[in-house]
């Protein structure tokens, strides 16, 4: 990890093809509150975490197989008093093949230290990739935040 990037990344017994399908299902393992496309450059997809957080994002590379990269045009942390934090960031999503697997090499240019968001984001991020992409890659089922307005649904209903 560097000062202007946070970097984590993961190591899954899959092929490259199996785990570049799973990083573009982000409603798969970062939100299913996702509106949008998120496969295709020029994309543009509304993530939605409740009023915590919210963004609009732009995919603007995709290398089937191998790369997917956003950028960040809008966002709002409801916890920080710098509403610029993340606006013109980009994100990399690397898939390379290594020996019989496969890594993905997960980049946020622009998520510094300094940022208030910064250690929620290191924290966030850490799960996103290290748990939720990685059991969506290896059980098929992640651990995205779920669409809000179904959990309101669900506990209506149970009530």
């Amino acid at each position: 990890m560097s000062d202007t990037a946070f970097t984590t990344g993961i190591t899954v017994d899959k092929a490259p093809a199996e785990v570049f399908a799973a990083v573009v299902d982000v409603r798969g393992w970062w939100s299913a509150d996702i509106d949008g496309d998120t496969d295709r450059v020029g994309g543009e997809f509304d993530y939605r975490n409740g009023d915590l957080h919210t963004c609009r994002v732009r995919v603007t590379d995709v290398v089937p197989g191998r790369k997917v990269s956003w950028l960040v045009l809008e966002n709002h942390f409801q916890f920080t008093e710098d509403k610029t934090e993340w606006v013109g960031t980009t994100i990399d999503f690397e898939v390379v093949p290594a020996g019989e697997r496969t890594e993905v090499r997960f980049t946020h240019h622009g998520l510094v230290p300094a940022y208030e968001c910064y250690d929620i984001c290191f924290s966030a991020w850490t799960h996103y990739i290290g748990t939720s992409l990685r059991e969506l890659i290896e059980t098929g089922t992640g651990r995205p935040n779920p669409r809000l307005s179904d959990v309101g649904a669900a506990v209506a209903s149970a009530s």
